[in-house]
């Protein structure tokens, strides 16, 4: 750990229910609550007007609804909030090459290694350029910590929310750390909080004052000595900027428990193709497609496939999604179904070419001209770069009614339209 607050920690405020007012201009000084809007639903992000009435992320949406039932309740809009995120991440990296982005809305950065003086009258004249950068660019405001390592940091920039900036100085980490909770360090979860409050254990200090001994003794050698240097307010953890994804997935919690095989299958197709989009917007291909199953009675289970190589063709991993959830018994109810792709590799156009030559092969045994048309459509598929093949309607004007006058016009909650008057932006 490094004695100069040169590890900066960016933490966007309120990240989705802001990024919603700033879009919509009805929004402003209104609650916001963005999350899944079914009975089941989870509150993702709240605004602060909204907070004020007890709301708050990974609430219950009904019970949200009934503590402030006159918010704006939206869905997320996850191609707004990357547009914004690739905006505040490029702003970081004129601070420094080391950007470790945790979320769309957080990152660390090591100010020293973008040669940053390691001082805090330079540190924080850095940090506050940047929180005026991100205002001035995308109207939002975050919140930093300035500290000497990543932990310390972190813990700032919560005491600095919201719109705040807190320096964490050197020679005062054990002071400020003694009094929080155990749950305050990383690698704390609620098994091990649990461990330690049986041994009388719930407070930083109290973590400390255990001694290094007795915490590898409850937790084992690695997560016990590891804490102990945490409680020491010692974290040697390096800001890493590149931080490789392990998996691509996607589920969805239903209103209704599934009891409708056929209903099953439909939507086990449906969240492969949404995960497929997702691993092409990464420009990644994966070999192992998992499913992930939650019943009725909450138990989840997971199933996993791992195919001869990596792929990104949307039919490979329908298929594969397909053979595991048949395994699976699913009339009693399902609550929750998931479908994802790890052992990821870097997209490559080999692969593309590999899978239009199979599919040219399979299209050999129809008739010669249906033949012909398959191989040229699988090329064609082939030379096309990774991505959704539509892209998401969000953004201005993406509640206006289609080109296609077949469809017709589906208004969902916190779509933008178009106001006759007023403009832009507007809530329908």
């Amino acid at each position: 750990m490094r004695g100069a607050p040169t590890i900066l920690h960016l933490d966007m405020d309120a990240f989705y229910a802001s990024a919603e007012q700033a879009a919509k201009p009805s929004l402003r000084g209104k609650p916001v609550i963005v999350g899944g809007l079914g009975p089941r639903g989870v509150v993702a992000t709240a605004s602060y007007e909204a907070r004020v009435f007890g709301v708050h992320s990974a609430m219950a949406m009904a019970q949200a609804r009934r503590l402030c039932p006159n918010a704006a309740f939206l869905i997320p809009r996850f191609t707004l909030y990357r547009k914004v995120s690739d905006a505040v991440m490029t702003l970081l990296h004129t601070l420094s090459p080391l950007v470790e982005p945790l979320s769309l809305d957080e990152a660390f950065v090591d100010l020293e290694a973008g040669g940053t003086e390691p001082t805090i009258e330079a540190a924080r004249a850095v940090a506050e350029r940047l929180r005026a950068d991100i205002k001035a660019v995308t109207g939002l405001t975050g919140s930093v910590g300035l500290a000497g390592s990543k932990m310390l940091a972190k813990i700032g920039s919560e005491q600095a929310k919201p719109d705040g900036l807190v320096v964490i100085e050197p020679g005062t980490e054990r002071e400020l750390l003694g009094p929080m909770s155990v749950r305050t360090l990383p690698g704390v979860g609620p098994a091990t909080a649990e461990t330690l409050r049986r041994a009388g254990i719930h407070t930083v200090a109290e973590t400390r004052e255990a001694g290094e001994a007795e915490l590898v003794r409850l937790l084992g050698r690695a997560h016990g000595a590891s804490l102990f240097l945490m409680a020491e307010g010692r974290d040697e953890r390096p800001v890493v900027a590149e931080r490789d994804a392990k998996s691509i997935s996607v589920e969805d919690t239903f209103d209704v428990d599934l009891t409708d095989r056929t209903r099953v299958q439909l939507e086990i197709a449906r969240l492969a193709d949404r995960c497929v989009r997702r691993l092409r917007e990464a420009g990644r291909s994966g070999r192992t497609v998992v499913i992930k199953v939650r019943r009725y009675d909450f138990s989840t289970l997971t199933r996993s496939e791992t195919l001869r190589g990596p792929t990104d063709d949307p039919a490979v991993v329908r298929e594969a999604a397909a053979r595991l959830i048949d395994g699976v018994e699913t009339t009693a109810g399902v609550r929750l179904l998931g479908v994802g792709v790890s052992g990821l590799a870097d997209f490559t156009q080999e692969d593309l070419f590999a899978q239009a030559a199979q599919a040219a092969q399979a299209a050999q045994a129809a008739e010669p001209g249906q033949a012909a048309q398959a191989a040229h459509e699988a090329v064609g598929d082939a030379g096309r770069p990774p991505g959704p093949e539509r892209p998401e309607p969000v953004g201005e004007g993406a509640g206006e009614a289609s080109e296609d006058v077949e469809k017709p016009r589906r208004w969902l909650p916190g779509s933008d339209v178009r106001h006759a008057e007023y403009g832009a932006g507007w809530v329908q």
